[in-house]
């Protein structure tokens, strides 16, 4: 019975495995297409391009600026005596 119960999670393991990488060849095709066509607009129109460009690389005002704190910079509290 066990080895019956083994065999069928090992099918489908495997079957989620092929699945997993399915949607992983996916993914990575449709960055590289979207990739390609964003450069393809950008050679059509250099002016609309640099516009979304200067978008996407500002800020926005309203987000916070996160910065890195390291963990050595942290004081620990004295404990209690």
């Amino acid at each position: 019975m066990a080895v019956l119960l083994a065999v069928a999670a090992l099918g489908s393991v495997r079957r989620l495995s092929r699945k997993v990488d399915a949607l992983n060849q996916s993914y990575w095709e449709l960055r590289y297409d979207y990739t390609r066509l964003r450069s393809q607009v950008a050679r059509l129109d250099p002016s609309q391009a640099e516009a979304e460009a200067d978008e996407v690389s500002a800020p926005s005002p309203g987000s916070p600026s996160v910065s890195f704190v390291p963990l050595s910079t942290i004081k620990k509290k004295p404990p209690d005596a």
